[in-house]
């Protein structure tokens, strides 16, 4: 079972109050100033703000203990959290890119200095909530994706703070409107990912950087195993594997196939994180042409055979 930290817990819940903090100022100051590009990076930021919300929902139900009813506990609901968060980044990017062209065709004047200025003060709690996700956004995609989302956006916010010092010193009022096209392309990159990661998962995919044929190699390499069959493999969560499949061994006693399961286990956990399995130990029959595996604990290494 992934043992969450609490400390995570507690990052989440005040990213989501400066998040939402953020969207307020930017769409206040978009407004007054007459910039689209802040207007899209509020809309960026209150989205955000609602991924952070979903995952700090996600991150308790995750750590929820199995019931009956559902036998292999919550994990994946901060998939779905990721899912919903990288679809409603979608449609604000095909929004942003929709205003972004009108507003290429009419141009407003816009006042660059609050535009630089609430942009700034933008990219200080981008780049704060980002750092403070980044140690949890390798080992759990839905924390991943409430990273994703705030380091684009630290990005995006620095690019206005540039547009603004741009749209000051040339008096360019279209460099607005191309902004929010580079903001709205860079929320629809980071949304992909996330919704091809996502979808992986619930269509109980491979996990990420696992080849199943060097699974099946390596529990071929466990001592007493004759083959391997009807493997599969897939994610309960982002981070928790399981695995099922056929392993065929020699007719032995019970003892003795028990520790073969219990070396797979072990294997598996060691090499590949799969923590929770199911292996389907099927005896192959013993004759006078065929040597049986035997533990040497059990007395012999071969038993059996002409020899």
């Amino acid at each position: 079972m992934h043992v969450h930290e609490p400390r995570t817990g507690t990052v989440l819940k005040y990213s989501i109050f400066l998040m939402l903090a953020l969207a307020v100022a930017e769409a206040v100051a978009g407004y007054w100033a007459g910039s689209l590009a802040l207007l899209s990076d509020a809309g960026h930021n209150f989205t955000d703000s609602i991924a952070l919300v979903l995952a700090w929902v996600a991150f308790y139900w995750q750590a929820k203990p199995a019931t009956e009813q559902k036998t292999y506990g919550y994990g994946r609901a901060g998939v779905l959290a990721a899912f919903v968060n990288a679809l409603a980044l979608v449609i604000l990017a095909l929004y942003i890119f929709y205003e972004s062209y009108h507003r290429l065709l009419e141009p407003h004047e816009v006042n660059a200095r609050w535009m630089i200025l609430v942009a700034g003060f933008g990219l200080v709690i981008d780049t704060g909530v980002s750092i403070a996700l980044l140690r949890k956004a390798k080992s759990d995609l839905n924390i991943r994706t409430a990273f994703l989302h705030t380091a684009a956006d630290a990005v995006s916010t620095a690019g206005i703070v540039v547009g603004g010092l741009l749209i000051h010193w040339t008096g360019r009022q279209e460099i607005d409107p191309i902004l929010s096209f580079l903001i709205g392309g860079l929320i629809l990159w980071s949304s992909v990912g996330i919704i091809r990661e996502a979808l992986h998962i619930l269509l109980e995919g491979l996990p990420r950087g696992m080849r199943l044929d060097s699974v099946v190699a390596a529990m071929r390499q466990v001592a007493g195993v004759e083959s391997v069959h009807d493997v599969h493999i897939w994610s309960l969560g982002t981070d928790t594997h399981a695995l099922s499949c056929h392993v065929e061994i020699d007719d032995i006693p019970a003892s003795a196939a028990s520790r073969i399961l219990r070396e797979l286990n072990q294997m598996l956990e060691g090499q590949f994180r799969i923590r929770h399995t199911t292996i389907q130990l099927e005896h192959r029959p013993c004759d006078n042409h065929t040597a049986c595996y035997v533990p040497e604990t059990a007395g012999a290494s071969r038993l059996g055979g002409d020899g």
